[in-house]
């Protein structure tokens, strides 16, 4: 089995982020639960209900993001494809913040994985957009007369 090419495959790289995203976000909750519920056990509760909610907001997100980055790579359009960009740029943005501001080492990662993913995807989706709905090629051929 060969690896694909992943010059316009967005629906293979936003389930990569969604899988990687999801993972990383529900350690790092799980991280949360456990460290309060170690120290204070009032806060515990309320911290696990909170954490448990904000780990199927973001996975549900991720998920829609895989969605999108499926419809945006089979249809093809631009508008799609846009949409795809803006969303995946204020990921950017959120990331690099978080990124600046870590709480701890985990976060940092998690931060650093997804603004390169986010980077990755914003990639192929200009790429998608530039073509115009047409075939995505990598260079220009000499044409042979």
């Amino acid at each position: 089995m060969s690896l694909p090419k992943l010059k316009y495959e967005t629906s293979v790289v936003t389930f990569i982020q969604f899988i990687v995203m999801s993972f990383l976000y529900s350690m790092i909750n799980l991280g949360s639960i456990i460290t309060s519920c170690k120290g204070q056990s009032y806060n515990c509760v309320s911290n696990s209900i909170s954490s448990i909610t904000l780990s199927i907001v973001i996975i549900v997100a991720f998920c829609c993001l895989w969605l999108l980055g499926y419809y945006v790579q089979y249809r093809r359009s631009q508008r799609l494809a846009l949409l795809l960009i803006m969303i995946e740029f204020g990921i950017f943005i959120v990331e690099l913040f978080d990124a600046h501001h870590y709480p701890n080492l985990l976060s940092l990662i998690t931060s650093l994985i997804d603004v390169l993913l986010a980077g990755w995807v914003m990639i192929l989706a200009i790429r998608l957009y530039r073509a115009k709905g047409g075939r995505i090629v990598s260079r220009n051929r000499r044409q042979k007369y």
